[in-house]
């Protein structure tokens, strides 16, 4: 009896659109509204701690950073900061959820020969759920897709409780994303198969050092675009 298609999993922020540097475009200008306190690498320092020390409370996502920059500022000023220097923060954080939705080349093309081709496509996405629910709507890919999930976090135990709902045997599963964190080594652990996409810019909590033994299940891409090929490759 042959094997059932393989079912397919997406990332969303720079695996499909860009995402990453936009926030990097925002560092940058944090990184100069505090220039007459601090030099670069201590404000990032002391906003990545922030970030990190919130994620939960905020969770993920553009209101998360917002919240942890305007904290950062205050405590880097020590209170100096003023109200117009934090309305631009606050500006900073609007023009990224305002954002347009930027695809990344060859993606809705990828997608449809992979639907087409009878494998079943799911989305997963972690952030703030109206940011992503509306990048998804904006994006024009919804109708690819089985289903969508926007996670707050992306670890062994969500995956596991997406696959058992859509009632996907680990092994019969393929994760494709950027990070190797959050996209790649849970489901490696679990025993599914992992594609990894880099993406020129990777925030620092999402990178890892080291994955695990997974041999034959764990691939790298240059693009999206040599996804169908993998596919169609494996067992």
């Amino acid at each position: 009896m042959p094997a059932e298609p393989l079912a397919l999993g997406f990332d969303a922020d720079d695996t499909l659109w860009h995402n990453e540097t936009l926030f990097a475009a925002a560092h940058q200008r944090f990184h100069a509204l505090l220039a007459a306190h601090h030099d670069s690498a201590t404000v990032e320092r002391a906003l990545y701690a922030t970030e990190l020390r919130n994620l939960p409370l905020y969770g993920y996502g553009v209101k998360g950073f917002t919240l942890s920059a305007l904290e950062t500022a205050i405590e880097l000023t020590a209170g100096r900061v003023s109200a117009n220097e934090l309305r631009e923060l606050l500006a900073l954080g609007r023009e990224i959820l305002a954002h347009p939705v930027e695809l990344l080349d060859t993606v809705p093309a990828t997608l449809a020969t992979l639907a087409q081709a009878g494998h079943r496509l799911l989305l997963i996405t972690k952030g703030d759920l109206q940011h992503q629910e509306r990048k998804i709507a904006a994006s024009g890919l919804a109708p690819h897709f089985h289903a969508t999930e926007v996670v707050s976090e992306k670890d062994d135990a969500t995956y596991t409780r997406l696959l058992a709902r859509h009632s996907i045997a680990p092994d019969r599963f393929l994760m494709v994303g950027n990070s190797l964190k959050s996209d790649i080594a849970p489901i490696l652990r679990l025993g599914g198969y992992a594609a990894h996409v880099p993406y020129p810019i990777t925030w620092e909590h999402e990178k890892l050092d080291q994955l695990p033994p997974a041999p034959g299940r764990f691939f790298t891409l240059k693009t999206l675009a040599e996804l169908p090929a993998l596919v169609a490759r494996l067992p």
